[in-house]
């Protein structure tokens, strides 16, 4: 069959959709194309909206990944707001879930990626609850910043990961009073482990944000339907206008599991399971994104990533493998974060319990460093923190898997070029 007779369908109008969508158009591909997104916005990438977006830094439009006119121009058909509710492996079509239409497909991508986890507790159904995952959220909650700032309101946050510490600091921006409850014993620690995570929240509390650690809410008090207070289960409470759950994300695998499609256990955090090619079980169905559980060999351990760049790489890889061009997916995760004047870049997996040290080149105390976490000398993961150009050297220490100095890996005299076999 010649490309013109195939139809590709992708599900899913985020940032790997997107750009899976420009690299089938990029390598020739001449057959349909079709991009099915269930939100009514054109596809859009996600790390502004808690970021220069929700701060008013960054205009709408910036969000969008192409100009709405870049479609009908590279022949993509877009279809807005029509989610779909149903695949049939065997007839090989997708159905729209609003008016039961049936779209037959010669290879499908999965790329629905994940949705905001909700607070299982009374009081969520008041209007000064909130999550951030879309754009409309963002735009909401944009709003509601604004107003707390405004008015010496207070914002409690469920969660100290990284949409919770960007919203905290964004919302200090805009003036709002911040808490944030987190049942671990440090901001993002099952990321950075307690070194880096007391980092965080000093950074924090200089600005003025309050944390109440070892705690979850137990309630959300409100009164004609407004937000009032958050309740933790340690008795606390906490005067709050509005509440935002930030408690991770899960992903979108309904639809695969209603394929019959193999799913990855929770222990490495769900996700439709796919090859080094980004193929599920079934070969004509392909998933990408944050929704998809690949097995990394570098780490040896399968891994569901929900960054940016693994939406902006995942997307063309997989677009690649149903092309039948030789892939094997294995970037080193990468993401970024920016709150008040700290910037930094994380690259590789170290989840605590791990690695035996962590290595500081750089000055901690002035937040101008970089950490490594170190097995046995081996770096799995560095972290630049207001020192820029060093994500390659980082990587390629990483991927050598070679054991390097400690010394001369603490100390910034030494090039970290030089410490790459």
């Amino acid at each position: 069959m010649v490309d013109a007779d195939q139809t590709f369908v992708i599900v899913g109008g985020g940032l790997a959709g997107a750009k899976a969508a420009e690299t089938l158009r990029a390598e020739g591909f001449t057959g349909r194309v079709i991009l099915i997104c269930d939100e009514r916005d054109h596809p859009y990438e996600r790390p502004p909206l808690s970021k220069g977006y929700l701060l008013g830094k960054e205009e709408r439009d910036s969000v969008f990944v192409h100009e709405p006119a870049w479609y009908a121009q590279n022949d993509i058909e877009l279809h807005l707001g029509e989610p779909v509710d149903t695949i049939d492996r065997t007839a090989k079509t997708v159905r729209f879930g609003g008016d039961g239409t049936l779209v037959r497909y010669d290879k499908l991508l999965l790329a629905t990626g994940a949705e905001p986890r909700r607070l299982d507790i009374p009081g969520t159904d008041l209007a000064g609850v909130h999550h951030l995952r879309r754009l409309a959220h963002a735009e909401r909650l944009k709003g509601v910043l604004a107003a707390l700032g405004r008015d010496n309101g207070h914002l409690v946050i469920a969660g100290a990961g990284w949409i919770g510490l960007e919203v905290a600091a964004a919302a200090r921006e805009y003036g709002a009073e911040v808490t944030v409850i987190e049942h671990g014993p440090t901001p993002l620690h099952g990321v950075l482990g307690p070194e880096l995570g007391n980092l965080f929240a000093e950074l924090h509390r200089e600005h003025g944000v309050r944390f109440h650690f070892g705690a979850s809410l137990t309630e959300i008090v409100g009164q004609d339907g407004m937000v009032l207070a958050a309740r933790t289960d340690d008795g606390e409470e906490h005067p709050a206008h509005d509440v935002l759950a930030a408690i991770g994300a899960a992903p979108r695998t309904g639809l695969a599991e209603a394929a019959g499609l193999e799913i990855a256990d929770r222990a490495h955090g769900g996700g439709i399971a796919v090859d080094e090619r980004l193929r599920t079980s079934d070969p004509d169905i392909h998933a990408a994104g944050d929704v998809a559980a690949f097995h990394h060999a570098l780490f040896d351990t399968t891994l569901r990533v929900e960054h940016w760049a693994n939406a902006l790489n995942g997307g063309p890889a997989a677009a690649r493998a149903m092309l039948g061009r030789d892939v094997t997916y294995d970037r080193v995760p990468y993401f970024f974060s920016d709150q008040f004047d700290l910037g930094m870049e994380y690259s590789g997996w170290a989840p605590p319990g791990s690695y035996d040290e962590v290595v500081i080149r750089g000055d901690a105390g002035k937040r101008e460093f970089i950490a490594f976490w170190v097995k046995e000398g081996r770096v799995l993961a560095g972290m630049n923190v207001n020192v820029w150009d060093v994500t390659d050297p980082i990587q390629q220490l990483i991927r050598s898997k070679t054991q390097v100095n400690t010394e001369s890996l603490a100390d910034p005299h030494v090039p970290l070029e030089s410490l790459v076999p």
